[in-house]
């Protein structure tokens, strides 16, 4: 397949295709086509040490009577996304239909899982997600495991890949698909761009932290967080009260992956970037470390985790399987 994405004509502003393959109006076709993968699936609660529990949705080719999968792909979301995300499932389906084992991943307080763990989900939280792989890698003895993620799952995926040899996990690869590379130069541009992001992020934000509240109703408070009408107002106070952290810079520069962040990053890993990305800066893929074991693909369009090109499965869930090794079929 071509290393750049060139859709037609009529597909070519990025913030259509930022919008479209998550529209709502699609969930039902999508659902559909992902029926056997949804079935299949079987809520689990994974263990991730210290006392940390995440949820996830394995998808197994043995539990349908299927030769036992060689390979299994660990899906994560974005930011406030879920394992039912649209893209999620559109990758989760092209892969199963090709003998992958696929494991859905929810981040800590998104889906429905805000009852899981007293304390708030914060994007530095990466001992947890490694513990996740972990886990996952022990219930799947001798299968090449690999993990995808998409914009701020992206940026989980590199970082436990860059934390991969001192945690004991063995990776197959890491793709990650418009991920976030520095944290502040992503709140800038939420900030500063189109107000249909802002406004998308900041509505499905205060709905997560509803249901935290409702979970945890003697922990939580977020009257005053809730009423804030900015991303950095909310960041900062949630980074103030709730991680420790002293300042919102501070928070940000913790799971940004640009300067020698990627020092560690032994893991075959390829990052995909739009040029034409409204909320990740093109700019930014230029101040990640060279390393031996990174591959950068940097397409001419797509927007920001779209790549639609209005067929069934998109330019970016081949891009994927190619980069795990999974043969496109005929």
């Amino acid at each position: 397949m071509s290393e750049d994405f060139i859709p037609p004509l009529w597909l070519r502003n990025p913030h259509l295709q930022s919008i479209l393959p998550s529209i709502a109006v699609r969930r039902p076709l999508v659902q559909q086509r992902a029926r056997t993968v949804i079935e299949s699936s079987q809520r689990w609660i994974v263990d991730c040490g210290a006392g940390v529990r995440l949820q996830a949705f394995p998808s197994s080719q043995a539990a349908l009577g299927r030769p036992p999968a060689r390979d299994v792909a660990v899906l994560i979301h974005g930011w406030e996304g879920s394992a039912d995300s649209l893209y999620i499932l559109t990758l989760a389906q092209y892969l199963f239909e090709r003998g992958v084992d696929v494991v859905r991943l929810n981040l800590r307080d998104h889906g429905d899982s805000q009852d899981l763990n007293e304390e708030l989900f914060h994007s530095c939280r990466i001992a947890e997600v490694v513990g996740a792989v972990r886990a996952i890698q022990l219930a799947n003895p001798g299968s090449r495991l690999s993990i995808a993620g998409f914009s701020l799952g992206g940026n989980f995926a590199i970082r436990v890949g860059a934390l991969a040899a001192q945690a004991g996990l063995e990776l197959h690869r890491v793709v990650a698909v418009c991920p976030v590379l520095d944290p502040k130069q992503t709140l800038l541009k939420l900030e500063s761009g189109p107000a249909l992001y802002r406004n998308y992020f900041v509505l499905k934000w205060r709905r997560s932290l509803r249901r935290k509240q409702a979970a945890w109703p003697d922990r939580y408070d977020f009257d005053r967080l809730l009423h804030t009408a900015t991303l950095t107002g909310m960041t900062e106070q949630l980074v103030l009260q709730y991680t420790g952290f002293p300042t919102l810079d501070e928070y940000l520069q913790g799971y940004a992956i640009v300067g020698d962040r990627l020092a560690t990053l032994e893991t075959p890993t390829r990052v995909i970037a739009a040029a034409d990305d409204p909320i990740i800066p093109i700019e930014d893929l230029a101040r990640l470390a060279p390393r031996p074991s990174l591959t950068v693909t940097r397409t001419s369009f797509g927007g920001h985790c779209g790549f639609f090109d209005g067929s069934d499965y998109g330019w970016v869930d081949r891009a994927v399987g190619q980069t795990i090794g999974i043969q496109e079929q005929p």
